[in-house]
């Protein structure tokens, strides 16, 4: 598993030696720590680097490696249109080398980490896999054209492959994997109360219930049960799909996200009010009908035992 040490990654980890499985982790431990993969064996390494397919080559040889959990990229939007080369050398570059490896050692079944930031800004509330993909940034182009390279793989050498195109994570599914990072909402709002500052909201005039966007919340754990089913689906010959939506369904505004990490949190807080930040569509949620037809996987854990997992994930690390 490419990027196994980071948010996500290590949650799936975990559910796989559950199942006691074998897992190998790859990752350049940028964003990621070896403290969250317990007994995996982890291999450093920069899968963009010119010796990367060789090195994946030996390694995948050498594990007797069956399948490919691939997570590992850069995946700040603000950071990608400032630095968009290093985005695509990073993504594409890493992800080119990793199919390369896997055709010369004729592994061919792959869980590529895709995302909603594909679609970029849809007119429709609920969207489906076959919406015509705008992605407005870089780093949703790079998760289109990753969709692109595992299509062409399948063609010219027979790669399984299934997309799963996430919406917005949060929570944890134990205490020691909390999201650490400072790039998703939940996270944000709780660095800014450990710092005695109001979090803000972009944008409150919205066409939405109480002007703030919103947005598809789904279970960290929920996802990284999606992997699993995933892997499940590739052993099929009757496969229809390869990418699929992986949310809630349902819509919560950031308004609400903040209404109910008061509630958990106990802290009555204030709320800073910002202009609309450029890109933001008012409501984005994923239509799950395919990924329950075909994988019979749906999100079993809705906002309150989001923020709840999540709150107390970061109360345990304090």
């Amino acid at each position: 598993m490419t990027g196994g040490a980071g948010y996500i990654g290590s949650h799936v980890v975990r559910l796989l030696q559950q199942q006691g499985q074998d897992v190998v982790v790859i990752d350049d431990l940028s964003s990621g720590s070896q403290q969250r993969i317990g007994s995996a064996k982890l291999v450093a390494l920069d899968l963009a680097a010119e010796t990367a397919t060789q090195k994946l080559v030996a390694l995948i040889e050498a594990e007797s490696v069956e399948a490919v959990i691939h997570l590992a990229a850069r995946k700040q939007v603000g950071e990608s249109v400032s630095k968009p080369e290093w985005y695509f050398e990073q993504n594409i570059g890493g992800m080119a080398h990793l199919l390369e490896a896997m055709r010369l050692t004729k592994v061919n079944k792959m869980v590529f980490s895709s995302s909603a930031a594909t679609y970029g800004m849809p007119d429709t509330d609920f969207v489906k896999e076959d919406f015509d993909c705008k992605p407005i940034n870089p780093y949703g182009q790079t998760k289109l054209i990753g969709e692109w390279m595992t299509a062409n793989a399948e063609r010219a050498w027979g790669l399984r492959a299934v997309n799963l195109r996430y919406f917005n994570v949060a929570g944890a599914g134990w205490p020691d994997l909390a999201d650490t990072a400072k790039m998703n909402l939940v996270p944000i709002v709780f660095d800014a109360l450990a710092s005695g500052k109001a979090p803000a909201v972009f944008g409150t005039d919205y066409d939405t219930a109480d002007g703030s966007c919103v947005r598809d919340y789904v279970h960290v754990l929920d996802l990284a049960e999606a992997h699993l089913t995933s892997l499940d689906y590739l052993a099929r010959d009757d496969r229809k799909h390869s990418t699929f939506n992986v949310g809630t369904g349902v819509g919560a505004s950031v308004l609400q996200v903040l209404n109910e990490i008061k509630r958990v949190s106990k802290i009555d807080f204030e709320v800073e009010m910002q202009p609309r930040r450029p890109g933001d569509p008012p409501y984005l949620c994923a239509d799950v009908s395919r990924i329950k037809s075909e994988l019979d996987w749906s999100a079993k854990r809705g906002l309150a035992e989001i923020i709840e997992s999540a709150w107390n994930a970061r109360s345990a690390a304090n």
